[in-house]
């Protein structure tokens, strides 16, 4: 009994199945050097804009949001995904700020367990407030995200990013981060997202 032989359109296949994968290949690398470029280029700091959002989830960003409120009279601040157990009083200690002359000035936004949730909790608070300009504080490797799922909740808004430390994190944590912006690039952010628990 003779062996089949392969067919040669199934050879001519190989060399266009090798060029897509090394253009995936590349492209994904490419965009992941992208993205450190991004994260570790120092920004110039924005105009002071009337609204502050501080993007909760890591070191120092709820203490750069209350001091540059302290620092902008008039302006208006949204601290999003704040934790059930955490008051402006123990916030404002930690940056070492007297919570008072600031209370009036500052909204916790305690429903937002995502990036996503965090721009439709920001969204509210600036549309409730008339802002359309807005200072936006996060770490420096999530701005990219941050800013792409606000704009998606704040169409015409002039978001202005004032990137804190870290700028780097651990290789494993951000390549979940560039994981999670090319999710959001590709509108598939509302499927990690998770409701807050009852409380």
């Amino acid at each position: 009994m003779s062996e089949a032989v392969p067919s040669p359109r199934r050879f001519r296949r190989l060399p266009l199945l090798s060029a897509a994968v090394a253009a995936l290949v590349l492209g994904v690398a490419g965009g992941f050097l992208w993205f450190v470029h991004r994260a570790t280029s120092p920004m110039p700091p924005g105009p002071e804009a009337p609204g502050i959002a501080v993007l909760t989830g890591g070191p120092d960003r709820v203490e750069e949001g209350l001091t540059l409120l302290g620092a902008r009279p008039g302006a208006r601040l949204i601290i999003s995904g704040v934790g059930p157990d955490s008051g402006l009083a123990d916030l404002a200690r930690e940056a070492g700020l007297d919570p008072a002359p600031l209370a009036a000035r500052v909204a916790l936004g305690r429903e937002a367990t995502s990036t996503r949730g965090n721009a439709r909790e920001i969204a509210a608070w600036a549309r409730g407030a008339g802002l359309q300009e807005i200072t936006v504080v996060t770490a420096s490797f999530h701005m990219p995200r941050a800013l792409l799922e606000l704009r998606r909740s704040l169409p015409g808004v002039a978001l202005h990013p004032h990137p804190v430390p870290p700028y780097l994190a651990r290789p494993l944590p951000m390549l979940r981060e560039y994981a999670k912006l090319v999710g959001a690039v590709l509108g598939l952010s509302a499927l990690t997202e998770r409701g807050r628990s009852a409380r």
